[in-house]
């Protein structure tokens, strides 16, 4: 029988679809006409076109405001692309129903036809592309290093390691920096001596943690983004190269973890040779551990057949059923590759009765609200099967339960007592448990008449909503790229009456599927008023958003002020407010916390480093603090950032997780492109009622493309401060703030204003400077020795009387070799320098250009 080898037909689907693509960008452009132009034909008023207000030069930023009328001249974007959040017809969100009480009312919802939604699709590629073409000559955020690709991607404990990595604005390499100290780095060197900026040697200590660990470059730049390195007990090896054909494929052996790259539009083979009896456990690692490969696995027999086959990343505990030679295939769900499509494909010996092992895995960023604070590692009980609906299993509250979906539409049901007027808050966690599940509860009444029970459906809850609305289309157009709602939920229990209740659990997605690792945590407790919180860089809200979906590492210019956005999860009930500080941050470093307010789930950090702030970096904090209950409480505020840089929203999904640490580096180099802060850093004061102006101070270090920065204003109390403009042609501005218009409340507020800019941004500008002048020494040094090697003039010699000495003309050949070889110096910096010149010429950058932070006391009017 032949092996099996399905990526033609797949790729023959995958053509298909790219056909289909490219029929509707040409209906587009017969329907619109040329894409080229600045304008799009006449429309009518009211169309399901979005526009968001800005310009060519000036792209909008959070807060936004959003029209609904098509004005031509702006960039189009349609709001209903169907992106990652978008309902779609079978999908959770368009069966998700918000909390009710009392019985249940059946809704039916609409679904738009084929036609319509292949209309929106037209328009959306019309869109993007129009924005693609008015765009193409600027880049968004100006160079951050980031670390892509880390060859082999893991290591055995108390072994050495020769890894290759990758990446972006690395420049000449650096410090290569572990989450653990049991790591380190030493750069390989190159045949001539000279250190390999993409080559190291890692040791790996014998105590050195198994499991996940954060590794980052220390680059000119600064600190870059972070890539996941694994640390395990078992033996690794790497690929052999070209396993792209049974006839090639590369023998593995038990208890061994093979470092893989998948090539795209091919399939990796294995075998190995297993006794009948023998237990295996076979997983290919991938999704876990920040790879963009969707893995297919597949265990064949000798003769070809497939035996199992895993699409889902979860392992497959293999029972060997004669003895013989097996096969494994590995490739991507639509047979894409390279080297970004890295996997680690374990085969491991098990015991009969061992259970699986836990793969540790990145956590995604819907995770950060898990687990309550306090929460004991274990729960304290158990589900029990079985525990249908009709033989509920009993159980007292507060409850902390640990189960499964184990089964096709499990429904796990408990049956408990409770009081008239008690307040029970319910939570349970899969789905942040890394578990692709949709938990769903519904809580119903017990009564019983005449012998016959009755239930009365009570309460519904569903989905922890997102503290931020997240970007409608997924990549930074009217929101961040950040979802940090869940799929699991929190919801408040209120008892109308004392009696029996049940509590039917359910997993929206497990109707046909089996899988007892499909795991959860069920807590019902009292109120317990808490929060969460995560953070991440806030990112510019561009039509063309897709091509700013990147991770941004907290590498910081001299200068600048960024800003990250905090998200707040609250729990049971709490509603105060949070004070954002941050700590153990590097020399030349401040924080200041915009605050987030009583019952709002958004604040902002800025961090602000001086012109003059060193070179250094250090792991630095960001916690919360807030009062609950009269104590003071403190949380640790976690961090995101995206696994991957997204440049085409028609390729890959933004795919944000939690980091396990947070670095903030200060360049030392290069410098923000421009300051701007309060003329006086004292605190501003003004009247309730009345105007404040606040004169604004400009530093400018380079060129802008555009005269004017549309400044808006973050900070509670100010947020509403219409946009206002700032001059760039200028070093000075003003930001008139009115507190009646805006009826600011008497109190203390920290506000900052921000905008965006398009800079004449110039890449290494230093290293020109530096080659340069290593060129004007060999210059100076080559006409010196040739000056110095003139021979005396011919009357001045004479052979009879002064015959050449041995030194003579050994110094002759010194010299001579000392001119090639400074001839060649020269030679080869003069490329250097054309390189360098090229590098560093000057791009239009777009960025977001954000302020000090500004401290203003607004007093109370005196009453007459």
């Amino acid at each position: 029988m032949r092996e099996r080898d399905d990526s033609p037909a797949l790729s023959e689907k995958i053509t298909r679809w790219q056909l289909i693509a490219s029929m509707i960008t040409r209906t587009d452009r017969q329907e619109f006409g040329s894409l080229a132009g600045s304008r799009l034909p006449d429309l009518p008023q009211k169309s399901h076109l979005h526009v968001a207000p800005g310009s060519a030069s000036s792209p909008g930023l959070p807060d936004s405001a959003v029209s609904e009328t098509l004005q031509p001249s702006l960039y189009p974007c349609v709001r209903g692309y169907p992106g990652r959040n978008a309902p779609m017809a079978g999908s959770r969100l368009l069966r998700s129903q918000p909390a009710i009480a009392g019985p249940r009312e059946t809704t039916v919802a609409r679904v738009d036809s084929p036609l319509r939604g292949l209309r929106s699709a037209v328009l959306t590629l019309s869109a993007l592309l129009l924005t693609a073409v008015q765009l193409s000559a600027q880049t968004v955020c100006l160079p951050l290093p980031r670390l892509l690709t880390c060859m082999p991607m893991g290591g055995q404990v108390g072994t050495t390691v020769e890894i290759a990595i990758t990446g972006e604005n690395l420049d000449d390499g650096g410090q290569l920096i572990f989450s653990s100290p049991a790591i380190q780095a030493e750069r390989i060197l190159r045949a001539d001596g000279t250190p390999d900026p993409l080559r190291y040697r890692l040791s790996i200590s014998a105590d050195c943690p198994p499991g996940l660990h954060e590794m980052r470059l220390l680059t000119r730049l600064g600190i870059s983004s972070s890539r996941i390195f694994v640390v395990d007990r078992t033996s690794e090896v790497a690929q052999t190269a070209g396993n792209t054909s049974l006839a090639k494929a590369m023998p593995l052996t038990p208890d061994t973890i093979c470092n893989s790259v998948v090539t795209a539009r091919s399939i990796d083979y294995y075998t190995f040779q297993a006794t009948a009896g023998d237990r295996l456990l076979i997983h290919c690692d991938a999704r876990g551990i920040e790879s963009k490969l969707q893995p297919v696995l597949t265990i064949a027999n000798a003769a070809g057949a497939d035996l199992r086959v895993e699409r889902q990343g979860s392992p497959v505990d293999f029972q060997v059923p004669q003895d013989g030679e097996y096969r494994i295939r590995v490739h991507d769900l639509t047979y894409q590759g390279g080297a970004g499509y890295f996997y680690r494909l374990s085969l491991r010996s098990l015991a009969a009765e061992t259970p699986l092992p836990a793969f540790p895995s990145i956590t995604d960023v819907r995770g950060f609200s898990w687990p309550p604070a306090d929460l004991p590692e274990q729960a304290a009980a158990s589900e029990t099967e079985p525990n249908a609906p009709d033989q509920p299993q009993q159980i007292a509250l507060p409850c902390d339960i640990a189960g499964a979906f184990a089964t096709a539409a499990d429904v796990d049901t408990f049956e408990f007592t409770a009081e008239k007027g008690e307040i029970w808050w319910v939570e349970v966690a899969s789905e942040r448990l890394g578990r692709p599940t949709d938990p769903a509860v519904l809580v119903q009444q017990v009564t019983e008449e005449n012998g016959t029970i009755r239930l009365t459906d009570l309460t519904e809850f569903s989905d922890i909503a997102s503290p931020i609305k997240p970007s409608s289309n997924g990549y930074s157009y009217d929101g961040p790229p950040y979802n940090g709602g869940s799929a699991d939920l929190i919801g408040k229990l209120e008892i109308p009456a004392t009696g029996r209740y049940r509590l039917q659990l359910s997993d929206l997605f497990g109707g046909t599927r089996s899988d007892p690792r499909n795991i959860y945590r069920l807590v019902i407790r009292r109120a317990a008023p808490d929060f969460a919180l995560c953070a991440w860089g806030l990112h510019m809200e561009l039509r063309n958003g897709d091509r700013n979906a990147i991770s941004k590492p907290l590498a910081l210019r001299g200068g600048v002020t960024i800003a990250l956005e905090v998200a707040v999860v609250r729990r049971d009930g709490f509603d105060g407010a949070i004070e954002l500080q941050a700590g153990n941050l590097p020399e030349g470093v401040t924080a200041s916390g915009i605050n987030i307010p009583a019952g709002q789930n958004r604040g902002i950090l800025l961090l602000t480093a001086d012109q003059n702030a060193p070179r250094g970096m250090s792991l630095a904090t960001i916690t919360g603090i807030s009062e609950i209950d009269g104590k003071t409480v403190e949380r640790h505020c976690f961090t995101a950032s995206m696994s991957w840089p997204v440049r085409n929203a028609w390729q890959e999904i933004p795919s944000p997780r939690l980091l396990a640490d947070l670095p903030i580096s200060v360049c030392g180099e290069e410098f923000a492109p421009l300051s701007i802060r309060s003329a006086d850093q004292s605190v501003y004061e003004v009247i309730q009622g009345e105007s404040l102006t606040i004169p604004l101070v400009l530093t400018k270090r380079t060129e802008f493309s555009g005269s004017v920065l549309q400044a808006r204003t973050f900070g509670n109390g100010f947020t509403g401060n219409p946009v206002f403009d700032i001059s760039l042609a200028g070093e000075t501005a003003a930001a008139v703030l009115n507190t009646k218009t805006l009826k600011t409340a008497p109190g203390e507020y920290r506000i900052a204003f921000y905008g965006s800019a398009v800079s004449r941004y110039r890449y290494n500008a230093a290293a020109v400077d530096s080659i340069q002048k290593q060129l004007h020494d060999a210059e100076q040094e080559l006409q010196q020795l040739q000056a110095a090697a003139v021979p005396p003039p011919a009357e001045q010699q004479n052979p009879e009387t002064e015959p050449a000495t041995p030194n003579a003309e050994q110094a002759n050949d010194d010299s001579a070799a000392q001119t090639q070889q400074l001839q060649q110096q020269i030679e080869q910096l003069r490329k250097q320098l054309e390189q360098a010149e090229k590098t560093a010429a000057a791009t239009d950058t777009v960025d977001i250009m954000i302020s000090e932070p500004v401290t203003i006391r607004v007093t109370a009017a005196e009453t007459p």
